[in-house]
């Protein structure tokens, strides 16, 4: 899940396989500084929220994703290192059943046709973001420079962060409701918010949303992702699912 993708790691599930155990006046300041957001019922300051940052990014267990962060949105990952990659060194592959697999730098993605989006993040924990503004390249505009070939029914995504993949039918994936997105609230999207490239999936639940977008293959089928094989829906639509399959893949 995305983090918010976050998030990638919805809480109350298994934790990622690298883990390590954070010292107790960590723990403690993390829920101190939780506790203030939470109390008070606003956003935490500023420096509040910096310090908080510092602490999400070394934080393998998920217990940071439950704490509030500024503007309402929380932090996950299933890795204990998340990418650190500037505009400047970004890549994009895409690849699998196409006609001509390419690698977009992100100069390359801003040279595209650009959409903004302005629509509601919801996980699948039960918190949203309302009307966040994203801006961005669709994902079919990406798929019409490599033109999909014969056979090609499904997307796999993968993330810089070397462990989380999610996937779209191709049909899912067409539509204007996804972004490969470089820009929320009107500035580049952040590295804790998945950047410098993030897809955004706006019908459906945040980890469909995956962050620090490394790579698109086009498939002959549908390739659960990371969450889906353990035990989330992989047509995650906000309201038509509850996040979770009856059993995992």
């Amino acid at each position: 899940m995305t983090e918010a993708v976050t998030s990638n790691q919805p809480p109350g599930r298994a934790a990622p396989s690298a883990t390590r155990h954070l010292g107790r006046r960590v723990v403690l300041g993390m829920v101190g500084l939780g506790a203030v957001g939470v109390a008070i019922g606003a956003p935490l300051s500023r420096g509040a929220d910096r310090a908080l940052s510092s602490v999400r990014g070394a934080d393998p267990t998920g217990i940071s994703g439950l704490i509030p962060g500024a503007g309402g949105w929380r932090y996950y990952s299933v890795t204990a290192k998340q990418p650190d990659v500037t505009a400047a060194e970004y890549q994009l592959r895409v690849d699998g059943l196409v006609d001509s697999p390419r690698t977009f730098s992100y100069a390359d993605l801003a040279a595209l046709p650009q959409t903004g989006l302005t629509r509601d993040f919801q996980c699948v924990t039960g918190w949203r973001v309302d009307e966040v503004p994203w801006r961005g390249v669709h994902l079919r505009d990406v798929l019409e420079v490599v033109a999909p070939s014969s056979g090609a029914a499904a997307i796999t995504f993968t993330s810089l962060d070397g462990a989380y993949t999610e996937s779209l039918t191709m049909d899912q994936a067409l539509t204007e409701e996804v972004l490969v997105a470089t820009h929320m609230y009107g500035q580049p999207v952040t590295r804790n918010h998945g950047g410098p490239v993030r897809l955004y999936v706006a019908a459906m639940y945040g980890y469909k949303s995956l962050k620090w977008l490394g790579g698109i293959s086009v498939v002959d089928k549908v390739q659960p992702g990371y969450w889906e094989r353990r035990g989330y829906d992989i047509d995650a639509y906000v309201g038509a699912s509850n996040g979770r399959s009856d059993e995992p893949i």
